[in-house]
């Protein structure tokens, strides 16, 4: 069974009834936004992982993944104080 342009514009009048051109913009609104923040989260925990991996290798360490652990429980204990 496959849902037609007669019922997508059903749905999109009762939505716009119920809910208000107002409140669907809001929440359009809201939603940009809160997509923007993810992607922006996801490029800066990207840009920092490269840094500490060249921390580790600077620094000597055998094992750069346990420096890179050891270097997120110090800042997540700096951030704490």
């Amino acid at each position: 069974m496959r849902i037609g342009i007669w019922e997508i514009l059903l749905i999109i009048v009762l939505v716009l009834i119920l809910f208000g051109g107002a409140k669907l913009a809001g929440v359009g609104k809201s939603l940009g936004r809160g997509i923007k923040e993810f992607k922006e989260e996801i490029h800066s925990d990207e840009e920092k992982a490269p840094a500490v991996h060249e921390e580790a290798v600077k620094a000597g360490e055998g094992n750069a993944e346990e420096s890179a652990a050891d270097n997120t429980e110090t800042e997540k204990k700096a951030n704490e104080e």
